[in-house]
């Protein structure tokens, strides 16, 4: 076996263990979030169904078992989602110091916990025994069903990579670009044992931090709008608002800044022309 085949061996190892651990990482999650929601458990539950959803979607074959196991984790997500927005914004919350003689802060706050009491144990009652056994079981076959002959992780990644053009970033197209950047991360995180693809990862993580900075605080802003009305009605509401435009402008430059790199990055991985296949014709002169 030459030097090539030997890495590509190697790379598919790698790849298939990733695909692995994501999949022991998401029963797991399911095990932990069933007995206990804590914030904790609650985030890590939403965020590796994600990295289900698009491994799935990416690689398992296309069948009633994909289609129902995606809908499921993706209603499983949301209202997991919902319950850990709530955990990130009351936390925000408490430590946030400025003037509230309305008691707008406090009345915010209790709003926020009953909400966030409601809808864990909403949570709660979706993860009963028999909801986790049907997981399971769907996670199972789609593990079963993954195909990942010759798939080049790097290369989805920057397939996926969002592209928002040279117009000015909207709140809508950041919170796009914010969920294509996962995705695009989640297949990248598959070539573990790449350079590229770590640094890929790093770069996009950072602009994600950021725009989910931006995203809790923007949700938060939105629903003290509704409870108090404008700027002029509410301190709260105008403290929140200028908040949330100081991380949006942060998060934009952040996405900005990760997709220049990352760009640069699929320029390397690209096979220069000497390491492409060459034409008929080519090999025809040599043979000769």
């Amino acid at each position: 076996m030459g030097t090539t085949d030997s890495q590509t061996t190697a790379t598919a190892d790698a790849v298939n263990q990733q695909v692995r651990l994501v999949f022991e990482r998401m029963n797991r999650q399911i095990d932990r979030v069933a007995k206990d929601r804590k914030p904790e458990n609650v985030h890590r539950f939403r965020t590796n169904s994600r990295r289900v959803e698009v491994l799935v979607d990416q690689l398992s074959a296309e069948n009633g078992n994909k289609r129902k196991l995606l809908n499921r984790l993706s209603k499983l997500r949301r209202k997991a989602g919902k319950v850990r927005d709530l955990d990130v914004q009351i936390a925000f919350l408490k430590e946030l110091k400025v003037p509230d003689r309305q008691g707008h802060r406090a009345q915010l706050l209790d709003a926020l916990a009953k909400d966030q009491e409601r809808r864990s144990k909403r949570l709660a009652n979706i993860f009963d025994g028999e909801e986790v056994r049907k997981l399971r079981k769907r996670l199972r076959k789609a593990q079963e069903e993954t195909n990942l002959k010759g798939i080049d992780p790097l290369k989805l990644a920057f397939n996926h990579l969002p592209k928002p053009g040279n117009e000015p970033l909207t709140e809508k197209v950041l919170h796009g670009c914010r969920i294509s950047a996962k995705h695009a991360r989640y297949l990248a995180e598959l070539d573990a044992e790449s350079p590229t693809a770590k640094r890929f990862v790093e770069e996009l993580k950072k602009a994600q931090d950021e725009i989910g900075h931006w995203h809790d605080g923007l949700k938060l802003t939105e629903r003290a709008e509704k409870l108090f009305g404008s700027v002029r009605q509410s301190s709260l509401v105008s403290a929140l608002q200028n908040i949330s435009r100081a991380r949006f402008r942060r998060a934009s430059s952040a996405l900005q800044t990760a997709l220049r790199t990352v760009s640069e990055l699929e320029q390397q991985h690209r096979p220069s022309p000497e390491s492409r296949p060459q034409p008929a014709l080519a090999s025809m002169r040599v043979a000769a």
